[in-house]
Parts: structure tokens; C-alpha cells; sequence
């Protein structure tokens, strides 16, 4: 759907017992506050018990949305937040009626799940030959009662096409910002993140495992030259510039960068660099050599390879599906 359409896109929050209070209103947070460039609302984000019925939640106290599993006939993304306990976590199993609600739902919607909503979805028998992730604390359980699901408890979240699971709840952030992106474009994904102080962008297969996400006081880390960096994204930087930047050896700064960011430098560098071409090919009118000059990758043929690479389409086509109604040359 593209950014200018006034159709609102349909979404069911679906609140199981004993489902995570927080991750119940990620979804209106992050999709129901998204609009186009003329300010309307690109989806409709509602929240359903299956009876229509208070839910209770595991911070305990109950929530009463106001819709019932209904709602999930007219869903085109159908998002389950996490739950804590249940059958789905201790043997694998749901309730048949859930089952089937479930199994109907994914034959014409996209279906997301948050932290260990993954395990109802692994339940309904949803995941079964597919990649998943799930929260990394619950990830051994995971294994052994879903054994036919390729888990990867190592990143933040896994898009494989019309199923998608994250990590944890700030993982589910990411996924929410990775739809928007998905569906309409880094502009739009970009302007829904600053309004909630959250990063923008964070790569799925970045590691979930990040062992100083917070630089000690006084700490000389990596985050100066990040900054510097993100300024000069133009420059042929190099690993052995960022390290002399940071005052380091190359072999420090590669340890310290991977340390505080879960990936290596020039990982990172090139994740940065797709960023800006996204947001150059959405917002302006400059020629597609012009932004590969602009983000740093030089020719045509190599912003092509890791634009496909990073999102599967070639940058024209990338322009034509997210720009926005107003492009600005350059």
C-alpha cells in the first residue's frame, strides 16, 4: 500500500490470558500513530479477546478491549503480544477453537508476533518449517517443544514474508518500525520513531546479545566515531578510518564496536549507508547515481547490489513504491 493511499490498512491486536500489558499497546503506538505525508492515519489498529471479554494480563490486572476475534476476519495483519504461562508455553499446545481461528486467520493475513507470542503461533502450527525468533530467555523451551520451527534466538526479530516474529518487547519496536518501512517507506517509519524517542532502525539480525549497550561513565567507546561517521557517510570510509578516529587499534575498536552495537563496524557502516540512500530515493528527485555518490557507495551497480541485498528491490523501484507525493531535487 502506498504512502499516498487513504485506505486504511486493518489491524487486530489479538490479547490472549496472561498476555504481556505492554506489548498490548505497541501496536497502537507505533502503527496506529503512523501518517502520510497529509497527516491521515495509514492503519487501524484495534484489540480483541476472543469473547469480547475482560483479559487478564501478567502484570496482573485485566484489560476489556472492546472487540471480540471477529474483528480478525476483516485483519489484514493480525499481531499476537507476548503471554507468560499457558499451554502454549508449557506444552506446546492451544485450545482447538484457538487453533483453528488461528490457522484460518494466516491463509489471508500477515501474522506477527511478539517476544513469546511466537509460541502461540508455534502452537497453532504456524512456524513449522519456517524461521522464527522469540524471546532468548525462552528460547531452550522453544527448541524442545517446537523442535520442526528454525529458531534463531540470536536476533532481534525475523521477517519471512507473511509471518513475522521479534525478541523481546523493545524487539517487537523494531519489528512495528520494520512494517511501517516495509509497508511505506523509512520517511514514514523515521517520523513515528523520533515522535516516541526510539532509534529508527534497527537491523533484525542484529544480535540480541549486546554486552555493553550502555558505555560506562567516562568510558571512551565507539559512539563519538558513530556520530562522525554518520557525517561523512559520502568519504570511502574504512574500518582502519573509524579506528583511527576512535584512537584505537583496529583490533580494539573492532571488539568494542561490535560490544556496544551486537554487529561489526562495517556492517554498520553499510547499514547506514542503505538508510540515507532509502530516505534520498523517498524524499528527493536527485538521480540514482547522484545518491549512490551522496550515501557513499560510489556507482550505481554497488548501491543496486546492497540496496536488493538489504530489501529485495532495485533502487527505481524502491522510488516509485515509497516517495512521497513532493520530491525535492538535488
Amino acid at each position: 500500500m502506498a504512502s499516498g493511499s487513504v485506505e486504511r490498512h486493518e489491524v487486530a491486536v489479538l490479547a490472549l490470558p496472561e498476555a504481556m500489558a505492554y506489548e498490548i499497546g505497541l501496536p497502537h503506538q507505533f502503527l496506529g500513530g503512523a501518517v502520510d505525508a497529509e497527516g491521515r492515519r495509514l492503519y487501524r489498529v484495534r484489540v480483541a479477546s476472543l469473547d469480547g471479554g475482560p483479559v487478564r494480563t501478567s502484570a496482573g490486572y485485566a484489560v476489556l478491549p472492546e472487540h471480540d476475534a471477529s474483528i480478525l476476519d476483516a485483519a489484514q495483519t493480525v499481531i499476537i503480544p507476548g503471554i507468560y504461562g499457558t499451554s502454549a508455553m508449557t506444552d506446546g499446545t492451544l485450545p482447538q477453537e484457538l487453533t483453528g481461528l488461528l490457522r484460518r486467520t494466516a491463509t489471508r493475513a500477515r501474522m506477527v508476533s511478539i517476544c513469546t507470542g511466537a509460541f502461540v503461533l508455534a502452537a497453532a502450527g504456524l512456524l513449522d518449517g519456517r524461521p522464527a525468533t522469540t524471546h532468548w530467555v525462552h528460547s531452550p523451551a522453544f527448541a524442545r517443544l517446537f523442535p520442526g520451527v528454525h529458531l534463531d534466538p540470536d536476533v532481534l526479530f525475523v521477517d519471512d514474508g507473511d509471518v513475522l516474529t521479534s525478541a523481546g518487547n523493545a524487539a517487537g519496536i523494531d519489528l512495528l518500525l520494520h512494517l511501517l518501512r516495509r509497508d511505506h517507506g523509512s520517511e514514514v517509519a523515521g517520523r513515528v520513531a523520533r515522535r516516541s524517542v526510539v532509534a529508527p532502525w534497527r537491523e533484525g539480525g542484529q544480535s540480541q546479545f549486546i554486552e555493553r549497550p550502555v558505555p560506562d561513565p567516562g568510558d571512551s567507546g565507539t559512539a563519538a566515531t558513530r556520530a562522525w561517521a554518520l557525517e561523512r557517510l559520502h568519504e570511502p570510509l574504512v574500518l582502519a578510518d573509524l579506528a583511527a578516529h576512535a584512537r584505537m587499534s583496529v583490533r580494539t575498536f573492532t571488539r568494542r564496536f561490535r560490544e556496544e552495537t551486537g554487529m561489526s563496524a562495517t556492517r554498520w557502516l553499510v547499514l547506514q549507508r542503505v538508510a540515507l540512500a532509502r530516505r534520498l530515493l523517498e524524499s528527493t528527485d536527485a538521480p540514482v547515481e547522484r545518491v549512490a555518490e551522496l550515501a557513499g557507495f560510489g556507482t550505481t551497480a554497488s548501491l543496486r547490489q546492497h540496496l536488493h541485498a538489504a530489501i529485495g528491490v532495485p533502487p527505481l523501484a524502491y522510488r516509485r513504491s515509497f516517495r512521497g507525493p513532493v520530491a525535492h531535487p538535488m
